[in-house]
């Protein structure tokens, strides 16, 4: 589903609703205070939010930067501290992250099959292989996306539909990568506003109409 416009409000949530609970990773620059005021905002809509920090260290404001951070700390020690961030969690939590924090969510999806939803902002994420029917998974991305070309889009779309994700893609054109974070260039603040509606109406929705399933009904993740 390909969708564009501006979304309507969404109301509150109650905190023990499947997508009460919501893990938000951080992109490569690091743990930004976008991604803190982001958490701020789905908890002022009665979710619970973990923000993991995956490197440890100060987050940077230029990405080139970020991503000499991310290649010193290494990606499979990002992805282990992921994981290690979400063990505790309560099985359905929504699985959510920024630009390279959507690959990470993604990359915990056959770990943990029982999660409420997949939220991806600025980035894809996810392997159809580990989806379960139904999923609902929602991507709000750039139009063009300099880090996403479109054909590869387009592939990710297709495959996550047939393997029956509940899926819903929404681009904003002319807009740069990152434009949900009011701190860096890419900011736009309309085409932000629409995506925290889009969210927030994501998340109640799915918590009031699409419970998780027992994860004793799931098959066990691949070794």
């Amino acid at each position: 589903m390909l969708r564009r416009g501006l979304p309507g409000v969404a109301l509150g949530t109650r905190q023990d609703d499947p997508m009460g609970h919501v893990v938000l990773f951080h992109s490569v620059h690091g743990l930004r205070p976008a991604v803190l005021a982001a958490a701020e905002r789905l908890r002022a809509a009665g979710h619970q939010v973990a923000t993991p920090d995956l490197y440890g260290v100060p987050a940077s404001d230029d990405v080139e930067e970020g991503f000499a951070l991310l290649a010193e700390i290494g990606h499979d020690v990002v992805l282990g501290r992921a994981a290690e961030a979400v063990a505790h969690l309560p099985p359905e939590t929504v699985l959510a992250g920024f630009s390279m924090g959507a690959g990470v969510a993604g990359a915990l999806l056959a770990e943990r099959p029982a999660t409420a939803g997949l939220l991806l902002l600025h980035g894809t994420g996810g392997s159809p292989a580990a989806v379960r029917p139904g999923l609902p998974v929602q991507l709000h991305l750039a139009d063009p996306d300099q880090y996403e070309p479109p054909e590869e889009v387009d592939e990710w779309r297709r495959a996550m539909a047939a393997a029956g994700a509940r899926l819903e893609v929404f681009r904003y054109p002319g807009v740069g990568h990152l434009f949900t974070d009011p701190d860096v260039p890419d900011h736009d603040a309309a085409a932000a506003g629409a995506t925290w509606g889009r969210v927030l109406a994501f998340l109640a929705g799915h918590r009031s109409s699409q419970p998780a399933p027992d994860p004793a009904d799931l098959p066990s993740a691949p070794a």
